[in-house]
Order: structure tokens, then sequence, then C-alpha cells
């Protein structure tokens, strides 16, 4: 058995872009009717979502007979946590709140096995290698693996050339709700100098020759984005897309 190629990874480093839907979604069964509606990679929250390994893992199991890629964001780039996430099958996460080129080499390190890292070595008994099915799995994993840094903080933004400069970075993700309150505009998330900084952060990004990607529900947003040069976007929120229709369809029957 081949290690799955990580589709995803392999579509930012040829500069394709990604169009993606940020999920809320806990059950597996919600998660896989979304995973067959067209979009390139599915966002499951660990952060602001009350996911946890076991709901990650049902999730990773939904996605995996569809050619969306998921992509992992856990609570925080902890070390301990992503070994977890690694051996459940994850090979791409998301890391919020990254303000240093240090920390982002962290993050670099907790994705590798040593000697270019420090990932626990433990596939043997892992999903991640399906049980030492992957032939050479600890040979070949981390070429599969993508990591992807939030930005979203001011300090963040200050640092951005050199996070984006490190090597195993492969895109820098801009967050604006905490970039906006950063800035000193909460909940101002299409604010014009939040809006600004996310296109000069773009530019900052490819030039390093890695991937840009930002969230925004906004499609006028979200196109602007794309023509600067941002390789991921995240174009909706499940929930919210869930919500919005079910009041629409219950204001139209009760005005």
């Amino acid at each position: 058995m081949l290690n799955p190629v990580n589709t995803f990874k392999q579509a930012l480093k040829e500069g394709r872009t990604q169009i993606g839907l940020w999920s809320g979604m806990t059950d597996p069964y919600a998660f896989e009717a979304v995973a067959g509606t067209g979009f390139d990679w599915l966002l499951i929250d660990g952060e602001h979502a009350p996911n946890d390994l076991r709901t990650v893992l049902g999730l990773l199991q939904a996605v995996a007979p569809y050619a969306t890629q998921p992509i992992v964001r856990p609570m925080i780039g902890d070390v301990a946590r992503i070994k977890q996430l690694l051996e459940i099958g994850v090979q791409t996460l998301l890391i919020p709140m990254v303000d240093t080129a240090e920390q982002a080499a962290t993050m670099v390190a907790a994705m590798r096995y040593p000697p270019r890292g420090i990932r626990g070595v433990g596939s043997a008994m892992a999903r991640s290698s399906r049980w030492s099915a992957v032939s050479d799995y600890l040979q070949h994993a981390d070429e599969q693996m993508c990591l992807l840094v939030q930005v979203e903080t001011t300090k963040g933004v200050s640092n951005l050339a050199a996070i984006a400069a490190t090597e195993g970075v492969d895109g820098v993700f801009f967050g604006p709700a905490d970039l906006s309150a950063s800035m000193g505009f909460l909940g101002q998330l299409a604010h014009p100098q939040v809006h600004q900084t996310i296109l000069d952060g773009i530019k900052t990004v490819r030039a390093a020759g890695k991937a840009p990607g930002v969230l925004t529900t906004n499609p006028k947003l979200a196109r602007e984005y794309l023509d600067a040069g941002a390789l991921f976007v995240a174009v909706g929120i499940d929930t919210a897309l869930l919500m919005r229709a079910c009041r629409d369809l219950a204001a139209a029957f009760k005005a």
C-alpha cells in the first residue's frame, strides 16, 4: 500500500488555486454530505468548534472517499497534540496564532521525523501508516506533510517575512477576525486597514515562494484576495450557511 498523496500540497506547489469551505461540523454524517459538494478542501476546526481527537478521526474517515482534502486546525500549536493528529492520518495542519519564525520552525519540526524533526516514531500502531500496511511510511511520510501557519496579530504581521521564509512552511493563512481585533478594529473584518494588511501580506508570502491563504464570506473580498495572489481561500462556513438557509426559510413562511 502506498502513502496517500497530499493533493492539496501538490496543488499549492504547482500554483493552482484551491477553494475551500470552513467547517464547524463535528458529526461525520453531516461532514460527509459537505465533502461531496465540490470544494477542493475542507477545514476541520478544533479551535472554535468542539472537535477533539476522536471526532477529528471520524471526520477524516467520512471525507476519505472524496476528492476534497481535509485540513485540520488544532486549538493550539502543541507538539504533543500535533503528534496525535498526524498518527490518525492528518497530512495538512493549520496552526493558529503563529507570531514568530521560531514558532513556525517548531511546528515544522513537530511534523517531521528525526533527524529532520522531532515527531515521535510510533506509526506501527497508527492509522497514519495504515497500521504498517504503507510501505516505507517512515521514509516517505515527511514528503506529504503540509504546514500552514496562521498569522492573525500585529506581531505576526511584523514578523511575516521571516515566518514565510521558514523552511518547511508551505503556506501562511491570514485570519481576518483576530487580525482585525489585534489592529484595534474588533468585528470589522473588512476594515480598509485590515483589508490592505492582508493584501500586502499576500504579496510578502508570494515573494517568499510560499502559498498565501485567507477566509472570507464576502464574495467581493474573496475575488480581490484571489486576484492578489491568494492560493487557498475559504469562501464560506458550513454552520453559517446552514443557519442562514434555515432562518430565511422560516422567515419566508412566517412573514
